[in-house]
């Protein structure tokens, strides 16, 4: 068994799709599920039509007109027939949608999210099905929200192992080709969730996971795994070989190429991960695996934009004490900030934090009556794994440096 997963840059446009029908055949696809993301823009595109929902009802139904046209070309493109039953079945699904959006009535911003951010994977997929059964890749399509099983922690949803387990070994096809959404689940109520932003490599590993697979191919736009992000960094490498514990290091920190959660089920089966380019697909790409070292050994740079930096000090110069980091970590996960970088002193609390869920304001307002406080927002936080001083001064270079910490293996720095 093998579990491919195909992402937004490799689908966004005909040619994608047929690309994609190609390395299935070059690389063949027996016992082989394939994962498949949003087309192209699609989430961000729908995040739009979310928005207008809320802050903008007059721009909402042409908001989502733009992502029915977009998909709409695709369509025209692959299929000759415009009475193809794949036009029907794509325009059931935006009717799905338009219908949620004018019936809803909860003013729970990540519920509409979820409900409605997922059709993206839900139109991808039932047009790539379509097409590879039109060119005689005969192929099933599933609803994974049949089969993954989450909570209702809508927008960063935790999986039910047990549940999803049982529902994907016992309702599981292994003698066709399978076509199913990454990033999605559903709770016990049948409402949909997501994994998170990028979690289609997430979802890719937990059928690797439930079905023993033997490997996972990420289809990237890239050679393989690089040791930065080329859209950040000039002279980027290709690694060869990652181990589990390395890729975990670079995912928790930022990696693009990596969802954080990807390895962890990955590695408690020892299933090889497999990072391949879908313009080269019998390239070798990066294989991550057990006791593999880190080839070559070179530096690591990592970037995440659009953090935000808050300091903390005591008001009366007394100690932060445990009690103290208790009760801010208490807020941070009351409101759902993504902890990255932590710092203190004798006096002192600093932490850089992700601030997905937009709740920063609230929690400014509630440390502000115990500590004082001071808040950097838009700064970026670069981390270099197996760093070098070249390495950390090309960081440095030109930027204002607001924290900066070093482990044996690992620096962090946080600049504006």
């Amino acid at each position: 068994m093998q579990v491919f997963k195909f992402g937004g840059a490799s689908i966004k446009d005909a040619n994608g799709v047929k690309n994609l029908a190609s390395v299935l055949k070059k690389v063949g696809y027996k016992n082989t599920l394939v994962v498949v993301s949003a087309m192209g823009k699609t989430t961000n595109a729908l995040e739009l039509v979310i928005k207008n929902y809320f802050d903008n009802k007059t721009e909402l139904q042409s908001s989502l007109q733009d992502v029915k046209k977009y998909h709409n070309a695709i369509l025209l493109d692959l299929f000759d027939n415009v009475n193809h039953d794949v036009f029907k079945k794509v325009n059931v699904l935006f009717d799905e949608l338009n219908n949620f959006l004018k019936t809803n009535k909860s003013p729970d911003y990540n519920y509409v999210y979820d409900q409605s951010i997922g059709f993206g994977e839900l139109i991808s997929t039932t047009i790539i099905s379509a097409y590879l059964n039109t060119i005689h890749i005969k192929n099933n399509w599933i609803d994974v929200r049949s089969q993954i099983k989450t909570d209702s922690y809508y927008r960063q949803a935790n999986v039910n192992w047990k549940v999803t387990q049982q529902l994907i070994s016992s309702n599981f096809d292994r003698s066709i080709l399978n076509i199913t959404q990454g990033f999605l689940g559903s709770d016990n109520n049948n409402f949909t969730t997501t994994l998170g932003r990028e979690g289609s490599d997430y979802t890719a590993a937990i059928y690797a996971y439930c079905l023993n697979a033997n490997n996972v191919t990420i289809w990237k736009d890239v050679p393989g795994v690089l040791n930065a992000d080329p859209r950040y960094f000039e002279h980027v490498q290709l690694l060869n070989k990652i181990s589990y514990r390395e890729a975990i290091e670079l995912a928790f920190y930022g990696a693009s190429v990596i969802h954080p959660k990807t390895l962890q089920p990955l590695q408690g089966k020892e299933i090889p991960l497999y990072v391949k380019s879908f313009l080269n697909p019998e390239a070798k790409g990066t294989q991550i695996g057990k006791n593999e070292t880190l080839e070559p050994m070179m530096p690591c740079f990592i970037v995440k934009k659009k953090q935000v930096l808050i300091s903390l000090s005591s008001l009366d110069f007394s100690y932060i004490v445990e009690e103290n980091i208790s009760e801010i970590f208490n807020f941070l996960h009351e409101y759902k900030m993504k902890v990255d970088v932590i710092q203190n002193s004798a006096i002192s609390f600093t932490v850089c934090v992700d601030n997905i869920y937009n709740n920063l304001e609230a929690l400014i307002q509630n440390l502000k009556a115990k500590f004082k406080v001071s808040c950097h927002e838009n700064v970026s936080l670069y981390t270099i794994r197996h760093y070098d001083e070249a390495a950390i001064s090309n960081i440095e270079k030109g930027k204002t440096i607001l924290l900066k910490q070093l482990t044996p293996q690992t620096v962090q720095i946080i600049t504006k």
